[in-house]
C-alpha cells in the first residue's frame, strides 16, 4: 500500500502521543495541505487507504484483535486448558493488566488509529472533494464513512462504551471520557445511511470490483448488524452512569430512536434493497465457497461482501484458526475450534456439517490423524487449500478474513422480518440459507416453522450451523440475552456426549468408531450412532473413543469454558496501559 508524506503526518497525530499542543494544532505545511490533497482523486486515496492500513498493524486486527475475539461460544472453544494470560481472555477472566492486550499499542489504540485517519478524510473530502459533482470522490467520503463505522462498531462490541471522537484531534479534544453507546451507535447509523448514497453495488465499479473495498451491500449489511446490536440486549451502566465503574445491568437501551420498533422497518428495507439488488449469491456448494477463500479469491458479486484486507504478506487467520497442521516442525492453526458437541447438532445431511467440524489433525510429514473427542478444527480454514499462496511456515499467512457474507444479510432479513411480523418473508429468506445446506429437505423444515417464536428459534440454530468459526455467534448472544444460558446448555451437553446420554443416548455406549483415509482427510464411521464395524479392511477402530477421558481433560474442558461470570465480562475492560495513559478521563465500567 502506497504512503506519502501527509499520511505520516496522519499516524502521528493518531498515535495520542503526548508531543505537545503545539504539534496537534501546528499550522500545516504546503507539502501536506489539506486543500492539495483532498481535492486530487489518488492523494486522497492514498489517504482513504491508510485507514484500512492500520488493520495490519501488528498489536491490531494481525495478531491480537482476530485472534482473541469472538469466543468461547456455544460453537466457538479456546482448545487449550492452560490456565494463562490466554485462556483469561477466552474464559471471561480478562483483567486489565492482562499481558496480551494491555499494550500501549494494543487493538483499543490501534483502532482509535484507524478512526483518526477516518476523521482527517472524512473532513478534507467534505471540505475540498467536491463530492456533490465527483462520483471518485463521493465513493471516498462513502468508504471512510463506511470504515469509520466499522471500525467503532468492533469498539463497542469489545469494550461496551468508548469515546466518541467523530473530527480530528486537537489539543482540547485529546483526552476524552467514554461515551454512552447509544451516542455512537445513533452517528454510525446515519453515517451509514449517507454512505450508501455514495457507494456501487459489488461489481459494479472500478473500486467495487474486489470485496477488499466496501460497497452499497457492505453499506446496508453493516446498518443491519450495527441497529441489531443496538436495540438488542447489552450489559449497560445505567443511564448518565456511564464511565464512573457502575456495573451495569443487561438490558435494552431506553433511548426510543434505537428500539426495534423504529430501526427494525428500515433495517428491513436496506436488506431488501441488498437481496433485491441481484449483485449477490450463494455459491451452491458450501465447500468451494471455503476453497475459494482459501486460494484468496476476492471477486466481488459473489458470497462474500467485505473481507480484512490485509496485505498478501500479513495476519494471522489459518495461523490461528485453520485444521492444526504441523509445518516444518512447528504447530500451526487449532487454537480455536468448534464445540465438541457441534457436529452432533448438525442434521446428518447438511453440507456444512463435515467442513465446519473436523476431527483430524495433520501432523510432521502430512501424516493424518484422529485429533481426539475433545479437539474439533474448523475445517473452513486449511493450509492445504492454499494453492495460490502456500503457507511455508512464518508468522504471517495473508488469509484476509471474511467479515460479512450474503448468508448474512439473508438471516438477518429472516431475523427482522420475522419480529416485524411478516412469517412468510421470513421464511423465503430462511429456507434459501438452508436449502442450500440440506438440499430438498429445507422444503418440509421451513414449511413446518408455523409462528414467530419457532422461526426465531430456528434462526439461532441457523446461524450457529452458518457461522460457526466466523465469531459472530459472541455478539448474537448478547443481542439475544442469551450468552450464559447457551454457554452452560453447551458444557452440559458435553458432559453428556462424553457419557453418552441424554440427546446422544443413541450412539455407541462403548464409544467406539472406525476410521479411515480418504485422501487429505479422514471419514469416521460411529458417529451417526453406528455399533457394528463398516466393511472392509481399510477400516481402523479407534475403542471407547466418545468416551475417552484423557487426563481427566473431560471435566478440565467443561469446567473452564468460563472461570468469570460471561453475563458480567461480555466485554473486555479498558486496558491499564491506556487507562493510564488517560490522564483521569477513562474508567473502567462492569466491576473491573
Amino acid at each position: 500500500m502506497k504512503k506519502f508524506a501527509y499520511i505520516l503526518l496522519i499516524a502521528l497525530s493518531a498515535t495520542f502521543a503526548s508531543c505537545g499542543d503545539d504539534f496537534l494544532e501546528a499550522e500545516t505545511q504546503s507539502a501536506f495541505d489539506e486543500s492539495v490533497v483532498f481535492s486530487n482523486y489518488t492523494l486522497a486515496e492514498y489517504n482513504v487507504f491508510s485507514i484500512s492500513e492500520t488493520f495490519g498493524h501488528t498489536n491490531n486486527y494481525r495478531g491480537r484483535f482476530l485472534p482473541w475475539y469472538g469466543f468461547n461460544t456455544d460453537s466457538e472453544w479456546y482448545v487449550s486448558t492452560t490456565q494463562d494470560a490466554k485462556s483469561e481472555i477466552a474464559t471471561y477472566a480478562i483483567t486489565v493488566n492482562n499481558s496480551q492486550l494491555n499494550l500501549d499499542n494494543g487493538p483499543y489504540n490501534e483502532i482509535y488509529a484507524g478512526i483518526e485517519r477516518a476523521n482527517i478524510c472524512i473532513k478534507g473530502l467534505r471540505t475540498y472533494g467536491d463530492v456533490e459533482n465527483k462520483a471518485d470522490m463521493a465513493y471516498l467520503l462513502g468508504e471512510s464513512l463506511t470504515l469509520r463505522a466499522f471500525l467503532y462498531y468492533e469498539l463497542l462490541k469489545s469494550f461496551g462504551d468508548v469515546p466518541a471522537r467523530f473530527e480530528p484531534i486537537t489539543s482540547a479534544t485529546i483526552y476524552l471520557p467514554k461515551s454512552d453507546r447509544d451516542v455512537i451507535y445513533k452517528q454510525i447509523l446515519a453515517d451509514l445511511d449517507e454512505a450508501a448514497n455514495y457507494l456501487p453495488w459489488p461489481a459494479t465499479s472500478a473500486a467495487t470490483m474486489t470485496t477488499d473495498r466496501v460497497s452499497k451491500a457492505f453499506a446496508h449489511g453493516l446498518y443491519a448488524r450495527v441497529a441489531l446490536a443496538a436495540s438488542g440486549y447489552a450489559l449497560r451502566p445505567e443511564d448518565g452512569m456511564v464511565g464512573t465503574g457502575d456495573a451495569g445491568s443487561i438490558r435494552l437501551s431506553s433511548d426510543s430512536e434505537l428500539s426495534k420498533e423504529v430501526l427494525y422497518p428500515k433495517v428491513l428495507t436496506k436488506l431488501e434493497e441488498v437481496i433485491k439488488s441481484g449483485s449477490l449469491s450463494l455459491y451452491t456448494d458450501y465447500k468451494q465457497l471455503w476453497k475459494d477463500f482459501n486460494n484468496f479469491d476476492l471477486t466481488a458479486g459473489k458470497e462474500n461482501i467485505f473481507v480484512i484486507p490485509f496485505g498478501d504478506a500479513r495476519g494471522r487467520w489459518n495461523y490461528t484458526f485453520a485444521i492444526r497442521t504441523n509445518i516444518n516442525g512447528s504447530g500451526r492453526g487449532g487454537t480455536v475450534g468448534p464445540a465438541p458437541t457441534l457436529y452432533f447438532d448438525f442434521d446428518k445431511n447438511d453440507q456444512r456439517r463435515d467442513l465446519t467440524c473436523v476431527n483430524f489433525k495433520y501432523e510432521k510429514d502430512g501424516v493424518i490423524e484422529p485429533a481426539g473427542i475433545e479437539n474439533w478444527y474448523f475445517g473452513k480454514y486449511r493450509f492445504q487449500w492454499m494453492e495460490k499462496q502456500p503457507y511455508t511456515g512464518g508468522n504471517d499467512d495473508g488469509i484476509k478474513p471474511v467479515v460479512m457474507r450474503y448468508s448474512d444479510v439473508l438471516l438477518m432479513a429472516a431475523e427482522v422480518a420475522n419480529e416485524l411480523g411478516k412469517l412468510d418473508e421470513a421464511k423465503g429468506y430462511f429456507k434459501e440459507v438452508r436449502q442450500r445446506a440440506t438440499g430438498a429437505a429445507a422444503e418440509s423444515y421451513v414449511a413446518a416453522l408455523g409462528s414467530k417464536d419457532a422461526m426465531f428459534n430456528a434462526i439461532v440454530d441457523e446461524r450457529n450451523f452458518e457461522f460457526a468459526g466466523e465469531f459472530l455467534r459472541k455478539g448474537d448472544l448478547i443481542r439475544w440475552n442469551m450468552l450464559k444460558d447457551k454457554l452452560d446448555e453447551s458444557i452440559n451437553d458435553y458432559r453428556d456426549l462424553k457419557n453418552i446420554r441424554g440427546d446422544y443416548a443413541n450412539l455407541n455406549p462403548e464409544g467406539d468408531v472406525w476410521y479411515r483415509t480418504v485422501g487429505d482427510e479422514i471419514e469416521f464411521y460411529g458417529f451417526n450412532g453406528e455399533r457394528v464395524a463398516p466393511e472392509g479392511e481399510e477400516w481402523s477402530k479407534k475403542g471407547g473413543y466418545l468416551t475417552k477421558d484423557t487426563d481427566g481433560q473431560t471435566e478440565e474442558r467443561a469446567s473452564t469454558i468460563y472461570t468469570a461470570d460471561p453475563n458480567q465480562h461480555m466485554y473486555w475492560p479498558i486496558f491499564q496501559a491506556t487507562i493510564i495513559n488517560s490522564q483521569g478521563s477513562l474508567v473502567n465500567d462492569f466491576g473491573y
